[in-house]
């Protein structure tokens, strides 16, 4: 028995571990590669910049893969999320900003865990980037939407009870896809990130921001409740246990 319950601390120990190094990597060191990377190749080699991205965004799964259980289907799942964000965009296209690329990393957050959530949103904008066009901009976007998946997941106690609490962290997913995409805007006109200009970015940018916020709760009250209850059967029957 004493030998079980070291193994169990131990193991708990390295779960926490784990954890904290997937949120580093998604939180500190991502952003700080994308930011350090724009300056450095001034808007140029973005192609590289965005696959150093892809990497590190894999990683927390990667992690996640080989501590896991049942990784195999956590993985199917995860492609048919990110399936669903890219053909959600391009069904959209035809309407501004209006997409329900964010829901859906959202949901994919909330129900399999914020480094899935991540990737999702970062996966699902480089892909979908090659139907809308890659540039500077996809390591932002990347960053945009894989930060509300991995918020989501942190989240993900009141966001699956409470509705009203769904439909807040739809407004503030669309602030904060805004807001990082502001930065790239305020670096792309000065060359270098100008306080001054980037006030003025988002100043301008709230009609659009508007627009995120609302595409944002329609399609989350939408899609949350029968998307969530069809990755809880699955996750049921495949026995998939998160450990965030």
């Amino acid at each position: 028995m004493d030998y079980q319950r070291k193994y169990e601390k131990s193991e708990n120990k390295n779960i926490k571990k784990i954890s904290i190094i997937k949120y580093i990597i998604c939180v500190i060191i991502i952003p700080t590669v994308i930011f350090i990377g724009t300056k450095l190749f001034d808007g140029k080699k973005y192609a590289f910049l965005t696959a150093v991205v892809v990497l590190l965004s894999c990683v927390p799964f990667i992690i996640s893969f080989e501590k896991g259980k049942n990784s195999t289907e956590k993985m199917v799942i995860l492609a048919v999320m990110i399936a669903l964000s890219v053909f959600g965009r391009y069904c959209f296209s035809m309407i501004p900003h209006f997409k329900p690329i964010t829901a859906i990393t959202v949901i994919t957050g909330i129900y399999m865990g914020g480094e899935m959530g991540f990737l999702c949103g970062a996966l699902a904008a480089v892909l979908s980037n090659f139907i809308f066009g890659q540039g500077p901009w996809t390591p932002f976007q990347m960053l945009a939407w894989g930060m509300t998946g991995l918020i989501a997941g942190l989240l993900s106690r009141y966001l699956k009870k409470y509705m009203v609490a769904l439909a807040a962290y739809g407004a503030v997913s669309g602030i904060i896809y805004s807001m990082i995409m502001d930065i790239w805007s305020a670096m792309w006109q000065d060359g270098v990130f100008n306080i001054k200009r980037y006030v003025a970015c988002i100043i301008s940018g709230i009609p659009t921001t508007a627009t995120y916020i609302v595409s944002n709760i329609i399609f989350l009250l939408i899609l949350a409740r029968p998307v969530g209850r069809k990755l809880e059967r699955v996750k049921l029957k495949a026995d998939i246990i998160e450990k965030d």
